[in-house]
């Protein structure tokens, strides 16, 4: 079996990114991946600009101002956020807002709590300012012909909101990765079902299509797959046309009627079978031929235990979709926290345990670790992170890893 580590660089060496991609309106671009780099044509902000309300003035103009002997100007214009602002003229004040355009000859602003306005309509001065105060200065957030989003950002709420701050309003984004995904086991019955003795709903189904909805991905759902080696083979077959990724649930161990590992070593490889974890150790990688001449797409197959499913498909499906769409940075972060929990024996392999953030900041464990007890996935935060053959004592540091991360 291989070690976690190990097979994680094995799926992120073999992936590559998809060929092709496409100019979607910014507004529409939420969670795709950048193909270029986004440069850009102008300053941010493009003008000086005033980070108070105030006024405008020149500092040499307040020199010697003192709560004794305030120094008092004539209002020679007013200028709000996104009007055009007059040249400043001597021995003048500007009444400015926050966002405006700060005039030429203008140095500083001063804030309207530190200015008095008198009955005639001047403005006195109590302090002399130094030059530059509440001036935020053309280009101070973005210079022009900057990269602000290299190719292979993973475009957040706040990236979009960059990449309109300068005029963006198509990004150019990798296609979406396209993934067939079925299921095999002749228990496998829908929601809405009945159930007949030794049948079970597909909850899988459900997780790994949201899951897979969640990254971007274009999805093809072949649906449930007969228990048979012939069928396993045809839909192998259809799935690898036109797709980047087949995903199957279950059918990878060695009972004999585990039909999906030799199916696709009869239409593709495995590469990788096998990994030293709990849960989730019978997971394969490979590939699928698509043809004569039309090169293979990858085939990630999972164990069918949900939670085994869950935790593979986190921590490794989803990498691996992320770099195929173009993305470099895949790992996710991970937390050292103190574990509120003993567990006196380790396992010989890499444990992902579910555990939950308890009110005093560190994890309480979920009492059934099983890998059929879907349950645990929903009252956790995120997986602890343990190394073979290590028991945990209580308050020591662990690495926990928030399903935010593993999901995002």
């Amino acid at each position: 079996m291989l070690a976690t580590a190990e097979a994680l660089g094995r799926l992120l060496d073999a992936a590559r990114r998809v060929d092709g991609r496409e100019r979607v309106d910014t507004l529409d671009a939420l969670d795709r991946v950048l193909a270029a780099d986004v440069t850009s044509p102008l300053d941010v902000p493009p003008m000086h600009t005033s980070s108070m309300d105030g006024y405008a003035v020149r500092a040499a103009d307040l020199a010697g101002a003192t709560d004794d002997a305030s120094v008092a100007l004539p209002v020679s214009q007013r200028i709000p956020a996104g009007h055009a602002a007059e040249p400043l003229a001597a021995g003048t004040a500007a009444r400015i807002f926050t966002g405006a355009t700060v005039p030429p000859g203008a140095d500083t602003v001063v804030m309207q709590e530190m200015a008095q306005v008198a009955d005639d309509g001047r403005v006195a001065f109590a302090q002399t300012p130094a030059a530059g105060e509440w001036i935020t200065r053309q280009g101070a957030d973005i210079r022009r012909d900057s990269v602000i989003l290299p190719a292979g950002t993973r475009l957040t709420p706040q990236a979009l909101g960059l990449a309109a701050s300068v005029g963006c309003a198509q990004l150019d984004v990798v296609r979406k990765v396209r993934v067939a995904i079925f299921f095999t086991g002749d228990e496998l019955r829908m929601p809405g079902e009945p159930l007949e003795p030794g049948a079970i709903y597909n909850s899988n189904r459900f997780t790994l299509r949201a899951l897979l909805a969640k990254l971007g991905c274009e999805v093809t759902d072949l649906g449930i797959v007969p228990d048979r080696l012939d069928t396993t083979r045809e839909t192998l077959r259809r799935a690898a046309i036109e797709h980047d990724l087949i995903l199957t649930c279950g059918g990878v161990s060695v009972g004999e009627e585990d039909h999906v590992k030799p199916a696709v070593e009869a239409e593709g490889r495995i590469s990788m079978w096998q990994i030293a974890m709990k849960p989730g150790k019978p997971l394969a990688f490979g590939a699928v031929r698509r043809g004569a001449s039309d090169g293979e797409a990858y085939f990630i197959g999972l164990p069918g235990n949900p939670v085994s499913s869950f935790c593979t498909f986190l921590l490794f499906v989803r990498p691996f979709l992320l770099r195929l769409a173009g993305v470099e940075h895949v790992a996710p972060r991970v937390h050292s926290m103190r574990a509120d929990f003993s567990q006196k024996k380790g396992d010989r392999r890499n444990e992902f345990l579910r555990a939950r953030v308890n009110e005093a900041g560190g994890l309480d464990l979920f009492e059934n670790q099983s890998s059929a007890v879907l349950t645990s996935t929903v009252w956790g935060d995120g997986l602890i992170d343990n190394p073979p053959n290590h028991a945990i004592s209580d308050g020591e540091i662990v690495r926990f890893i928030p399903f935010s991360e593993l999901m995002r």
